[in-house]
């Protein structure tokens, strides 16, 4: 048996309407074997899907096939997360930046507000005398 590629992304929940998963597949977003695929494209069992989300590259692999949205729980039935490593990384040092930035619609900084975002950036090195 094999399936569309935006109906088994939209069947395990990898997005949330089947329109967006042919959209991000027309974009280029997804992946097999490296190389970009068309909605149309035919899946079947033991494929390795690949979803760029920047900066990260996920990596599912099929393990079942459905055509129908299938509940949240039966999830790891139908696929397996097999992201790398350094993905994942990829991902925790971007949560962790977005986390030090200024919150939305603060405005500028204030000349002080700028003057302690520059010191905590730049340390200030001393000049060792013997």
């Amino acid at each position: 048996m094999e399936v569309r590629i935006d109906k088994w992304l939209w069947a395990v929940r990898l997005f949330k309407t089947r329109s967006l998963a042919a959209e991000a597949c027309k974009k280029g977003k997804i992946l097999i074997k490296g190389v970009a695929v068309k909605p149309s494209r035919m899946i079947k069992t033991g494929d390795v899907v690949c979803v760029k989300r920047n900066p990260v590259l996920f990596s599912f692999e099929v393990l079942a096939l459905s055509e129908n949205r299938i509940n949240a729980k039966l999830v790891p039935d139908f696929m397996k997360n097999v992201t790398t490593a350094d993905q994942l990384e990829l991902l925790e040092l971007g949560k962790i930046a977005a986390s030090t930035g200024r919150d939305r619609g603060t405005g500028r900084p204030t000349k002080k507000e700028r003057r302690d975002l520059d010191d905590f950036l730049e340390p200030v090195f001393f000049d060792e005398e013997n």
